[in-house]
This record gives structure tokens, C-alpha cells and sequence, in this order.
């Protein structure tokens, strides 16, 4: 942590974060990381690998070979392919994911169902997103039990364009009454809010946060808050039978999404296209 927050040699900063960091020591303690340092691919004791066109129409087929960690880092890799027949492909079909004869792009999509879940804490994850043309990365988390979105969804991070406009979102929804309609708390920041201040901001790591507890949902991006959720709001409606998705477990996903519904026009000169992750922490009050 001190890494971070504190710059080598500065006797009067060194004191500041070292209170800083004593005082978060005495409240939280570390429950889970994943710093990535090995090469080569995840450890399947922690990760599994979507498979397939997924979800949103994206152009995407999902394979494991496209997440691999090198120099300490995760690295998932958008790819463009082609002469690559679409497995499932039907001539005729009217199902997005079986109409396309053939796969013209390949990413991946990791995520800790069955393997780590967790109810409230501290997540932080360490990251440098691609933001190209048709670029759609995130870090999320869903519950399991019940059928999307009543078992409830928080979207840490999503990058994409809104009608052309790259925007960072930090959102959360939950049921409704009708099947697979979700309630949406959303945050839509345009991304000059961070680039009029930072012109290399697509050039570095970034610290995505959320703070979960029994009372809010709280998303921060280099601790700048950009949505606070509150639980006494996020009630599912009756396919979830009146519960509260952010008051149960949740496993995590870390994605990288190019086109369909939200990504957008997609930039070839731009691929391949990398979503770097450093580390991803999960911290619990003591």
C-alpha cells in the first residue's frame, strides 16, 4: 500500500502515509489477492475461463488462450482472427451467436465463480485499460441462485462509447418484475473528466476501488467517489422474490469486451488491444 501513496525520500509524506497505513492496518485485514507473479497461464484453483460468444452481442469469442500473465501482470488480449469457422454457426439462424459463419475476433473473460466469493470488503484492482475504438473492459461482480439481474450486478469499472463519447462507468443494478430487466444505478462520467487533467491518462495504471458494506455500495477511481449505491434502495422485484442481491455472496470477472451493444465501432489498426491487470485485493474489516 505504501507504494502507492507514498514518494521515496520525502521525510514528511513517508510520515503522513505511514500513519495512513498504520491506521488502515488496525481496520482491515488482507483476505485474498492476486498479484499475477508467475508467466504464463492462471491458476485454475482461483479462475475459470468463459468460453463462446457470452453476452451483448460482442464480437468476441471468449478462449483461455487470450489471458496470460507475464512480468507480474495479467494480461487478457483482444485478438483479430480470421478463416475461423464459428462452431456453432446455423444457416438461417436468427440467434446472434449462431448466425455468424465465421469468428473474426477473439478476447478473454476470467472470473472467480464457485472458486472465491465474497460478501462485503474493501476490492481494489490495479489496472491499465485499452480504450480504441470498440475497447469495452470492466471489472464486475455477480451474485448466483437466481437468473440475471435478480441476482444483482456491480460493474467496478466498464469503458465504452455512449452515442460515440468514451465514457468510465461505475454502476450497480438488480430485478424487476419482468424476466432479465434489470433496475440500474448508474454513473456515466465522460472520460475528458479524467483526460483534461491528465492528457497521459490512458498511458498509466489506474486504482479501481469499491467499498461494500450492509448499508452502501461505494465506487472510487483513484479515490475520486463516482457512485454511492445505497442497499435500502436495491431491492429485487418479484422473480427475486423481494430479496437483496448485495446482501449475499459475489464472485468477481475481469473482461475484456470489443463491440456489440456498447463497444462500438471497432478500430483493426488498433488490435491487438491489452487489458493490463497488476494485482486485484480483497480486504475485510477486522
Amino acid at each position: 500500500m505504501l507504494i502507492q501513496y507514498c514518494k521515496k525520500g520525502v521525510l514528511s509524506v513517508l510520515l503522513v502515509c505511514g500513519a495512513w497505513a498504520g491506521g488502515f492496518a488496525q481496520e482491515w485485514n488482507l483476505v485474498w489477492s492476486e498479484e499475477f507473479d508467475r508467466d504464463g497461464k492462471l491458476d485454475e484453483a482461483v479462475w475459470n475461463y468463459e468460453n463462446g460468444f457470452a453476452r451483448n452481442e460482442e464480437a468476441q469469442w471468449y478462449q483461455p488462450d487470450n489471458a496470460y500473465c507475464k512480468d507480474g501482470k495479467l494480461v487478457i488480449e483482444a485478438r483479430k482472427v480470421e478463416g475461423r469457422k464459428n462452431p456453432l454457426y446455423e444457416a438461417g439462424s436468427k440467434d446472434w451467436r449462431k448466425k455468424r459463419e465465421f469468428i473474426e475476433y477473439t478476447s478473454s473473460s476470467v472470473t472467480t465463480a464457485g472458486k472465491k466469493e465474497f460478501l462485503y470488503g474493501r476490492f481494489e484492482v490495479y489496472a491499465k485499460i485499452p480504450t480504441a475504438g470498440g475497447a469495452w473492459p470492466a471489472i464486475w461482480l455477480l451474485g448466483k441462485g437466481v437468473q440475471w439481474p435478480s441476482c444483482g450486478e456491480i460493474d467496478v469499472m466498464e469503458y465504452y462509447r455512449i452515442k460515440g463519447v468514451p465514457h468510465i462507468l461505475a454502476n450497480a443494478c438488480w430485478g424487476t418484475d419482468r424476466p432479465y430487466h434489470a433496475k440500474w444505478n448508474s454513473a456515466k462520467i465522460p472520460f475528458t473528466h479524467f483526460t483534461d487533467r491528465d492528457v497521459n491518462w490512458a498511458d498509466k495504471f489506474h486504482l479501481w476501488r469499491m467499498d461494500w458494506d450492509e448499508t452502501s455500495i461505494k465506487l472510487y477511481l483513484d479515490d475520486e467517489l463516482l457512485n454511492e449505491i445505497p442497499l435500502s434502495e436495491t431491492i429485487n422485484g418479484k422473480i427475486g422474490q423481494g430479496s437483496n442481491p448485495f446482501r449475499k455472496p459475489m464472485y468477481l470477472l475481469l473482461n475484456l469486451a470489443i463491440g456489440g451493444i456498447n463497444g462500438g465501432p471497432i478500430d483493426d489498426a488498433a488490435l491487438p488491444m491489452k487489458y493490463e491487470i497488476d494485482y486485484v485485493r480483497v480486504y475485510q474489516k477486522k
